[in-house]
């Protein structure tokens, strides 16, 4: 097997073991590192990867949703584009409790006691042809 990229007989993944082997022996045979820096050093390598690859997954996963139909949805806005007010107590009471619609009837409302079993129904059709 070749160690030169351009040759058709070379394995990347033997080139990068090597390399790795080559690393490794020069950091341990470093006199100034520590096992602490070495092992430090491998840790935030292979978590900069994961971050790396995270990032650009969930980049992907969310152009792969948009690229079949699924928009995200932002309810946080008026139809003006306007940022709703957050709630405050006294909304939530005026919501439950009618004091900011109070139920509003016509006079004619209270005219009559529903309980009434011998009322006139109110709804039905006079009989015109007795004329």
């Amino acid at each position: 097997m070749s160690t030169n990229p351009n040759s058709s007989d070379f394995s990347y993944k033997k080139y990068s073991l090597e390399q790795l082997d080559n690393w490794v022996n020069d950091a341990v045979n470093c006199e100034d590192l520590t096992p602490e820096d070495i092992y430090d050093t491998i840790i935030k390598c292979v978590d900069e990867s994961v971050k790396y690859h995270k990032k650009y997954f969930e980049k992907s996963t969310e152009l792969l949703s948009l690229l079949k139909g699924n928009r995200s949805v932002d309810f946080d806005y008026t139809a003006t584009g306007e940022k709703f007010p957050k709630p405050t107590k006294k909304d939530w009471i005026d919501f439950w409790e009618e004091s900011y619609y109070p139920e509003e009837h016509s006079s004619h409302y209270y005219d009559y006691n529903r309980n009434d079993p011998n009322r006139k129904n109110p709804f039905t059709i006079p009989d015109y042809t007795e004329l």
